[in-house]
């Protein structure tokens, strides 16, 4: 049987195990954080194997550390490929960011500057977890939140570089994109027309929110909130080039009931079936 498209999917949470489970909307897929089930076996790993079962799923890690100065966890890195063969997954992706230090790992996914040393070092890492995963992953586009000196490399430019060393795919997370450009004073929508489009494997859509004591001035990556306006129009600035790519809605606090959940997931769905990709200029 040929795999079933993805369209419109949203992150798994474990209070809405039992209707996701049983929820038949097409092209419908699940995404989490592997972390939380690297395990041998108990309940959280049942419910991810009686899940994958009916739907199509997605790891999203959030500890590779691949901007790290070191290479990935080599005992993390196996046990991430055992999940990925007992689930396998439709698609695996991290962050491009930082995250352990001398074997001390941190609780945010940090920046760092796009020099030709962190180039080379990131392509190796990718690299070496692409050989124990046997796959390519997909690299997520960061947030930011203040500027940083030192950077060799437009953003875009960066990545496209990494997907032509490493054969690598990237997740274009939308929120990013619009909480950066208003934290760093750059135009969002130059920013995703530049991106290196025809390797987008994935899209995430998430809600923010304005900090307590800079206010809009300082956008934060909350996903504590709807997906806003401003993101879904960027968000359909970018399907309309790339036609329909399975996108995530992504929530993680102030969980609302499922079904609101699935009504902004819809909107994404409907918005992926109307989307075609620009036909290329004749020669």
């Amino acid at each position: 049987m040929a795999p079933r498209p993805l369209t419109a999917g949203l992150g798994l949470k474990p209070q809405h195990y039992g209707e996701a489970l049983h929820c038949t909307a097409p092209g419908l897929w699940w995404e989490v954080h592997p972390e939380n089930y690297l395990a041998d076996g108990g309940p959280r790993l049942a419910w991810l194997e009686a899940i994958r079962a009916r739907h199509p799923v997605a790891l999203h890690g959030v500890s590779l550390s691949l901007a790290a100065d070191a290479p990935p966890d080599a005992a993390h890195l196996a046990r991430l490929a055992t999940l990925a063969r007992r689930v396998e997954p439709a698609i695996i992706s991290e962050h491009l960011a930082w995250s352990t230090w001398r074997g001390q790992y941190l609780p945010d996914l940090l920046p760092f500057p796009r020099t030709q040393a962190a180039l080379h070092r990131i392509a190796d890492n990718i690299a070496r977890t692409q050989d124990v995963l046997q796959r390519p992953i997909a690299i997520e586009n960061p947030t930011h939140y203040l500027h940083i000196d030192g950077h060799d490399w437009a953003e875009t430019a960066f990545l496209a570089e990494l997907v032509r060393r490493t054969g690598c795919r990237l997740l274009l997370d939308v929120n990013n994109v619009h909480v950066s450009a208003n934290n760093l004073g750059f135009c969002a929508q130059a920013y995703v027309d530049a991106f290196p489009l025809h390797a987008v494997a994935e899209i995430h859509l998430a809600g923010h929110h304005a900090d307590p004591v800079h206010g809009n001035a300082l956008l934060i990556d909350s996903h504590d909130a709807p997906v806003a306006p401003a993101v879904w129009a960027l968000y359909e600035r970018v399907i309309a080039r790339t036609g329909p790519v399975p996108t995530l809605i992504e929530r993680d606090d102030h969980l609302p009931a499922f079904c609101e959940l699935m009504a902004e997931r819809d909107q994404a769905h409907r918005a992926l079936a109307m989307a075609q990709p620009e036909e290329a200029p004749c020669s």
